[in-house]
């Protein structure tokens, strides 16, 4: 690899503003914000608004619309003409 084109990459904390949560991972974000983490360290500090502590997904939280799929809705929407034209094509054999 080349020498100086690289950004350092270090240890940071992350905080959910959301929920409080904070995780401590690598990244080559900074911040003049530090706190000290568990291990007594100091890590510069980075505030988030949505982490996998709040996301619906990660939290099962997350809403369904969509109940049916496609084809359930079509032959929902089209089985009032289905079965007048099976009626009509019954009654002129």
């Amino acid at each position: 690899m080349k020498k100086d084109i690289h950004p350092d990459y270090n240890y940071v904390v992350f905080k959910d503003s959301f929920t409080g949560h904070m995780f401590l991972t690598r990244s080559t974000r900074t911040s003049e914000e530090t706190t000290k983490w568990e291990d007594g360290n100091e890590y510069p500090l980075i505030s988030v608004e949505i982490s996998s502590d709040s996301h619906p997904f990660y939290t099962g939280k997350e809403k369904h619309y969509k109940k049916e799929g496609r084809v359930e809705k079509f032959r929902r929407k089209y089985q009032k003409n289905s079965t007048k034209t099976e009626t009509a094509e019954q009654e002129s054999q």
